[in-house]
């Protein structure tokens, strides 16, 4: 007993840089080993993913972060709710901080959970620059547990950023290894005839776009917590503890699809948020989204934390165990997933790229296809979704299932613990699509890439009702900064609380925001190189309290690296 009292402690204090209030972080060139290449990247504190920064619910916390890199540097502060100035976005909230200085951040913590930081400056991110944050809760949480890891996701890549992003916009498919095979070819042709089969192959082609377009980079190394697959990062256990394992990925471009070889997981917070508990076998972490959840394994034996890319290209892998170096078998990765028509919003074109030849809408008379802007995309979106699961399109290729017939954690699952606002009719509805081109490796919103865009203007005190529209073969992590979002998922006032929302292909997503947080924020999507390409907006909060106006820049924020 005194062991496990012992360990579970150990467990607590030692990722904690410590519970006062002010903290120090450096911004170093680090060594990146993911025991399958080495790398030079970006952390803190000499390490990447950076330390763990534990905080109190009430404190007011100071943080001093200097800047050991050669090039401007900045820390978002992701999923915090905090006065815009200082939530870390160049050009948007501050200028940045240049080489050699130290700024600091004053906020108060306002909430609990689990969170993580991160730099919003050029590719400084997917080159290792992240960290994670816990924040104790001022009173009891709702479930109990004996001790507690974090489980940080990512993605490295042998090339640098910068180059990943050169060859993305040279050639989209670079990095796509899991192309469409000839046995795939005559594996469909049994199943749906020869004439369905080359109509359909014919119809992608048309589109200049493939079925296995379901990921855009691959080539890349899992790593959970900064240990890859065979470096094999291991969390102790006692058998029959109660383990809350907190689950951040601060990947680039990578979903995983989480499992647990012999556990149950039972889902108690999304994006560090509570949850009514979900029990599940699996689920799918979209980038920049957090969930916490608790296992117990009774027996003494190893369990293998398998992390699987949504795309069935690549994998994380880590392990829970009585002992260190004991090990439990890695599953194989699953087949690849592909895309559908349903996906593409049950048609083609929906990509806005060249619609190449007027053949490819033959089965769709009495449409106008060759002004696809001038058209309705919204009343051409499945937002009834799949029968398995309501938020992707029916006949979707990307609705997961869990392995072994299992429970997959659906957003439809999730039901807040307690209500966080009021509810009431919002305002106003403000319809963003999700648009792009995949062959020109262009992301926008409306159309209209950052840079070319009018800011969106919200007032304070309003309840704002947004309508993603996705319009593209892409899935899309949304992420709104400074405020909460409330996803709809016909709970009504106990619809989930967000800071992430992901958005499947050929679906319309519904979210609210109470506008509560006066100044500026950023509002893009989450996937590096779709945000570093245009899918940006800065969203002003015009009124609020006095003390909190301020002068708004209306200078373009660094959204990416030089390309």
């Amino acid at each position: 007993m005194m062991r496990t009292l012992v360990a579970g402690a150990l467990s607590l204090l030692l990722p904690a840089i410590g519970l006062a209030g002010e903290y120090n972080l450096t911004v170093d060139r680090v060594t990146i080993d993911t025991g399958e290449f080495v790398k030079e990247g970006v952390g803190y504190n000499g390490t990447s993913p950076g330390p763990t920064l534990r905080f109190k619910e009430g404190e007011e916390v100071s943080i001093n972060v200097t800047n050991n890199l050669d090039e401007m540097t900045s820390i978002h502060w992701h999923g915090l709710i905090l006065p815009f100035e200082q939530d870390g976005v160049p050009g948007i909230s501050f200028p940045g901080i240049k080489p050699g200085e130290t700024f600091t951040y004053r906020f108060p913590i306002t909430q609990s959970g689990t969170y993580w930081f991160h730099s919003h400056s050029g590719f400084q991110e997917p080159e290792g620059a992240s960290g994670s944050i816990i924040i104790e809760p001022e009173g009891r949480e709702p479930f109990r547990y004996d001790r507690e890891y974090v489980v940080q996701l990512t993605d490295k890549h042998p090339h640098a950023s910068e180059r990943v992003m050169r060859n993305l916009k040279i050639t989209p498919d670079y990095y796509n290894r899991k192309q469409q095979t000839v046995g795939e070819f005559f594996s469909d042709v049994s199943e749906n005839g020869f004439l369905s089969t080359v109509k359909e192959r014919l119809a992608w082609g048309d589109m200049r776009m493939m079925q296995a377009d379901v990921e855009d980079l691959q080539g890349f190394t899992g790593m959970i917590n900064g240990k890859g697959p065979e470096q094999n990062w291991t969390g102790l256990f006692e058998p029959g503890e109660r383990i809350r394992l907190r689950f951040i990925n601060s990947s680039a471009m990578t979903y995983f699809d989480i499992r647990i070889p012999g556990l149950k997981m039972t889902v108690v917070q999304a994006d560090g948020n509570n949850v009514q508990p979900v029990n599940v076998d699996e689920f799918r972490i979209g980038v920049a989204e957090t969930y916490d959840v608790i296992v117990r394994p009774k027996d003494e034996q190893a369990y293998t934390i398998f992390a699987e890319s949504m795309g069935r290209s690549g994998y994380a892998r880590a392990t829970l165990a009585p002992e260190e170096g004991m090990e439990a078998p890695v599953p194989g990765l699953r087949e690849p997933a592909r895309l559908t028509m349903a996906d593409m919003g049950g048609m083609p074109g929906m990509d806005h790229g060249d619609m190449g030849s007027a053949n490819k809408m033959a089965e769709m008379p009495d449409m106008d296809h060759s002004n696809m802007e001038g058209m309705d995309h919204s009343a051409m979106m499945m937002p009834e979704g799949g029968a398995s699961d309501p938020f992707y399109a029916k006949g979707s290729g990307l609705v997961p299932t869990a392995a072994n017939g299992g429970k997959f954690l659906s957003y439809a699952d999730l039901k807040a613990q307690k209500p966080l606002y009021e509810e009431r009719e919002p305002a106003r509805e403000i319809e963003l699509r999700l648009t792009g081109n995949m062959e020109r490796y262009t992301w926008s919103i409306n159309g209209v890439k950052y840079e070319d865009a009018e800011p969106i203007r919200l007032k304070y005190g309003e309840r704002v009702r947004f309508k993603f529209v996705n319009e593209t073969m892409m899935t899309h992590p949304m992420h709104l900064h400074g405020m909460w979002s409330i996803l709809d998922v016909g709970a009504g006032q106990w619809n989930p609380i967000k800071h992430t929302v992901s958005v499947q292909p050929g679906t319309t997503v519904y979210m609210e925001t109470e506008v509560d947080a006066p100044g500026q924020w950023a509002f893009h999507c989450h996937l590096t190189y779709h945000m570093a390409a245009g899918m940006f907006r800065k969203v002003i909060v015009e009124g609020g309290p006095e003390s909190t106006q301020a002068a708004f820049s209306e200078q373009p924020s660094e959204i990416g690296g030089d390309v």
